[in-house]
Order: C-alpha cells, then structure tokens, then sequence
C-alpha cells in the first residue's frame, strides 16, 4: 500500500474536465477589474472578491512599482527578524487608526492570521467558541486550539440561542472567546453582531471577527460590519485580509496594544512566516488611502449588489437573503451546478460554483460578487445571461424581469 495511491485513485475533476465542465483554475491574460481575457476571450467577471475594483487602480499600480524599486521584491524574513520595513509600520498605524483601535499587526496572509491570532489566545482550561459556518481558516484555527488544549464549541450558524446555551455551561470566571465571520463568506449573510456582543458582555467572554468579506463595503466610510452594526467598541479584535477590498495580499489584526504586543512575541504564524512583501503593503496601504478619500466606494458595490440581487430574484432564483457584496444563487445539486456554470461561461460570464463537500448537500450554488466599478451594463448582462440559462436548464419559468435591465444589453461585451 503506497500513501500516493489515494492522489492516483482521484479522478473526479478529471471526469469533469472530459465533461466540458471544470470550472477551476481558469487562467487569466488579463483583467480591467469587472472585465477579465480567459483563453482569448473577453468575460464578465462576477467572481472577483475585488470588491472596489482597485487593484488596477493607477495609484496602487504606482505604489507597487515604487514600493519594489525601493524595497526589491522581497523582505526576505518573518516580521519579527529582517521582515519589518518602515512601510509595515505605517501601514498598521493606519489601519488601527481607521478602524478606531489601539493597535494592529500585519500578517502574510488572512488565511495565516485567523491562525496566528486565534490559537495562541486560547490556551489548556480556556474556551473558544466558534460559528459552525466560519470561513476555513478559522477552522484550521480550531483544530490548533484543541491540539493545544483548548476547549473548542462550535455552535450553530447566526443561532444566539445555541450560543446562549453552550455559554451557560461555562463557568462565568473562565476565559472565553467568540469568534466569527463578519460577512460569511459562502452566502454573503452578515453575522448577528448585536446579539453576539450582548452575549459576550453577559457571560464574561471577548469577541474575535473576521471582517475578510465586510471591509471596505459596509459601516460608515467602509469600516466594516462591526461599524455597521455600531458594536465597534464591543469587537475587542477584528482580523481582515489584504486580498479583498484592499487590492493586495497580506492580513491584518487590530485591536488593544497589549492584546497586538502579546501576539507580536507569542504567534508561531508571524514569527515563522515571510512577511508581506513591500509591494503588497505598499498596494494595501495605498488603497486604504483611497477609501478613506471615497465614501462613495462603498455606496457603489452595494448599489450594484442590490440591483443584481432584486433582478434575480424578480427573475424567480432562489437567492440566500444577504445585504453584502456576495449573492449566493442556490441550485442544490452538483452537476446542475457545473452545467449552469459552464453554460454563464460559454455566454460570456465568469462566476464561482461552489458545491459539495465544500457546502452542504442541496446548498449547491454559484456565488457572485459584485465591484464597485461594474457599470450597469454589465449588471444588465449578468441579468439578462442568468434569465437565459436558467430559462433553458428548467431551474426558472422564464417570467420576464419586471423592470427593464434586459432590453440594451451591449453584446460587444463579450464578441
């Protein structure tokens, strides 16, 4: 019995691929932002977590060339030995300044700060307790905290009273930390941040949220979800991704100075971890700039979400509520899945498919997410692609949209 026999034996992606339905790992030769070249031809794209459309934003393209010419390319270290640059701490100044806390630290990636943050906090006799739906790196963060003693519950998805019930078991005097999404990354459904934090305060337990998905569009000027909510002070840290809003790669931890100093000489994942590049701070930084001199940002992914999620659901899908950037469109099978997404992508439109076991069995779905720099000639394709598709595969009636999206569609878009 050889170890590898398992990788030999795989050959369900090359099934679909025979098939003409692979949806993964499409190349890119080159992206504007809500329109992307895939094998010579032009798309939609409606799958891009680019959410404010900066990252061919001139400025950041000029702060990554600058960046690397004074810099070089790499840091060539972890943070806590040649992997801090003067860049590194600007950056966390003004992070912890916009979003109103003490302090922050920068991380390599979001993946490794959920890691980095989370199970260094929780130790033996303490006690984590996790949304049942939060994003995989928190998962991992898990299973670290139980390897090293920590208490791990996981309570059912946004449920206040599961979440009541498993804190009532806990001694009050216990160290106790809550963790969740912010925005949830699969449905794009926002966490009950309000009920969260009144728990918190009432069974003695801190508050840890992922804010990956809720950065840059929602909270007032884009502060994210615990701004939106008006919990800000009630989030003791909110740890976030570069590779969203902020055109970059990277992550970040804010909240108290005592908290990010204890993280800074306690978190394996920074200390043994490259630090983010100059460049990819240097784009974080600048588009950081940017938000804060465009309001309007914000204002403009939501505007587009809506439009989009209205004329779906006018059209007859069945759609997860959600007031975020991300309309989850659910199909509740695989293969129906793989068909519908193939056929948006002969039609021109690049979208996610999300299906089992990386969901549920029948929550099978396509995931969008929508830009600030969609115009609405592209939502109108979106749209009216959407009402093709799901007219000729049987999963709508074909009811005509209500208001006139569909009539001027430009199909140059995607000649």
């Amino acid at each position: 019995m050889n170890i590898f026999n398992k990788c030999r034996d795989y050959v369900y992606a090359d099934r679909l691929k025979a098939q003409g339905i692979y949806p993964y790992f499409k190349a890119i030769q080159d992206s504007d932002g809500p329109e992307v070249t895939i094998s010579n031809r032009k798309l939609i794209m409606a799958g891009s977590n680019n959410y404010l459309g900066l990252t061919t934003h001139p400025r950041v393209q000029e702060a990554v060339i600058k960046a690397t010419e004074q810099y070089g390319s790499s840091c060539s270290g972890s943070r806590f030995l040649t992997g801090t640059t003067v860049l590194h701490e600007e950056m966390e100044y003004k992070l912890a300044e916009f979003m109103g806390k003490e302090s922050a630290l920068l991380f390599t990636t979001g993946y490794l700060t959920a890691q980095g943050v989370i199970a260094p906090l929780v130790g033996r006799g303490e006690y984590l307790f996790s949304d049942k739906d939060n994003h995989a790196s928190i998962a991992v963060a898990n299973t670290m905290t139980s390897a090293l003693n920590g208490k791990v519950l996981r309570y059912q998805h946004n449920n206040m009273d599961d979440l009541e019930n498993r804190l009532q078991r806990v001694e009050y005097d216990k160290p106790k930390l809550i963790v969740t999404d912010g925005v949830f990354s699969t449905f794009g459904t926002t966490a009950n941040m309000r009920g969260i934090t009144r728990l918190a305060r009432k069974y003695n337990a801190n508050v840890v949220m992922d804010d990956a998905h809720g950065l840059g569009i929602l909270g007032p000027g884009g502060k994210g979800t615990a701004h939106h909510f008006g919990v800000e002070d009630e989030v003791d840290l909110t740890i976030c991704t570069f590779s969203k809003s902020l055109a970059s790669t990277g992550g970040f931890v804010v909240g108290d100075e005592r908290v990010i100093n204890y993280l800074k000489h306690n978190s394996p994942a920074l200390m043994f971890s490259a630090s983010p590049t100059p460049a990819a701070v240097a784009a974080a930084l600048t588009a950081l700039e940017i938000i804060k001199e465009s309001p309007d940002l914000p204002h403009k992914v939501l505007r587009n979400a809506r439009k989009v999620r209205t004329g779906l659901k006018e059209l007859g899908f069945n759609l997860v509520d959600s007031e975020a950037a991300i309309i989850a469109v659910m199909l509740g099978d695989n293969e129906r899945t793989f068909r519908f997404w193939q056929a948006l992508y002969e039609e021109g439109l690049f979208v996610n498919a999300f299906i089992s076991p990386a969901v549920r069995d029948g929550e099978q779905m396509l995931r969008l997410s929508l830009m600030a720099t969609h115009l609405d000639m592209h939502l109108d394709f979106i749209l009216h692609t959407f009402k093709k598709i799901g007219t000729r595969l049987d999963v709508i009636s074909g009811t005509p949209i209500s208001m006139a999206l569909v009539n001027n569609v430009d199909r140059e878009l995607v000649a």
